[in-house]
C-alpha cells in the first residue's frame, strides 16, 4: 500500500462513491461460478453505500438470487486515458433493501428511472461493502475498510428525517447557491446545478448526468447545523 503526503485516500474514495452515476457490476454465474459483468446505474444512501434499481429479468439479478457476492467498480470518467483517472473497486454482498428512502435517493440521481421504477420486476438493491480498493494514480493505491469510506449516520437521524425537505428547499429557493457551490467552490462549468443529496459529511450537486460532492467543513447531524454550514459555504462562494 502506497500513499503520497498530500493525498487523502478516504476523502478520494468518498468522492468517487458520491459522484458515481454508473459502474461495472460483477456477479457470479450459478451454473459455473464464472464472473459476469454488467453496466448498472448507481446512487448512494445516506452513509454512502451503493444503491441500484435492478430487474429480476436481468442476468445479474438472477445471479444475485443464487450468490449475492458482488464487486462494483466506479471511476471518475475523466477525459483522456481512463487508466490515468481514479477508480474504486468495492467488494461485498448485494441484497434488496427494505429502506423506504431508497426510492427517493435513487430517483433524484436518475429521474428517468421513474418511468419503470414501479414495475413489478424492479426493486432497489444495496451493496453491503466489506472491502474497497482505491487506485487514484501513481503511488496512490490503497486498500480501505467500510469504516474508512462510509459516513457515520448513527447519530444523524434528525438530519436524515429532514433531508427530503432540505433538498426540495434548496432547489426551490436556493438554486443560485447550488450553482455557486459547483462553480465557485468546486470549479465546475456553469449550468443547471441542483441539490441531489445531503449527508452528514457533504452536499451532492448534479447537472444532467454530472455529479459533484462538496464536503462540509464539519460534520452535521441536524437541520440547524446544516443551515449554518450551507449559509457559510454560500458566503464563501459569493466572496470568490
Amino acid at each position: 500500500m502506497k500513499e503520497t503526503r498530500d493525498f487523502d485516500p478516504k476523502q478520494a474514495a468518498k468522492k468517487l462513491l458520491r459522484e458515481g452515476r454508473s459502474g461495472a457490476l460483477a456477479t457470479l454465474m450459478p451454473s459455473s461460478g464464472d464472473p459476469y459483468c454488467s453496466l448498472v446505474n448507481v446512487a448512494t444512501d445516506a452513509a454512502g453505500a451503493p444503491l441500484m434499481l435492478l430487474s429480476t429479468l436481468a442476468i445479474h439479478t438472477k445471479n444475485l438470487a443464487a450468490d449475492n457476492r458482488v464487486s462494483l467498480m466506479l471511476d471518475e470518467r475523466k477525459d483522456g486515458d481512463p487508466l490515468e483517472g481514479a477508480r474504486i473497486m468495492l467488494m461485498g454482498s448485494c441484497s434488496k433493501t427494505p429502506s423506504s428512502s431508497a426510492s427517493s435517493m435513487y430517483l433524484r440521481r436518475h429521474p428517468e428511472a421513474e418511468l419503470f421504477a414501479g414495475f413489478k420486476d424492479f426493486a432497489f438493491y444495496r451493496i453491503d461493502i466489506t472491502k474497497a480498493h482505491l487506485v487514484a494514480g501513481f503511488g496512490r493505491i490503497v486498500d480501505l475498510t467500510p469504516q474508512d469510506i462510509l459516513a457515520d449516520v448513527s447519530d444523524a437521524q434528525p438530519l436524515l428525517e429532514a433531508t427530503d425537505d432540505a433538498i426540495a428547499h434548496m432547489n426551490a429557493d436556493h438554486a443560485e447557491a447550488c450553482r455557486l457551490y459547483a462553480t465557485k467552490l468546486l470549479g465546475a462549468a456553469d449550468g443547471d446545478w441542483r441539490c441531489a443529496a445531503i449527508d452528514p459529511e457533504g452536499i451532492e450537486l448534479q447537472n444532467g448526468r454530472t455529479a459533484l460532492w462538496l464536503p462540509f467543513p464539519q460534520r452535521v447531524t441536524a437541520p440547524g447545523p446544516l443551515r449554518a454550514v450551507l449559509k457559510q459555504l454560500a458566503e464563501q462562494a459569493r466572496a470568490r
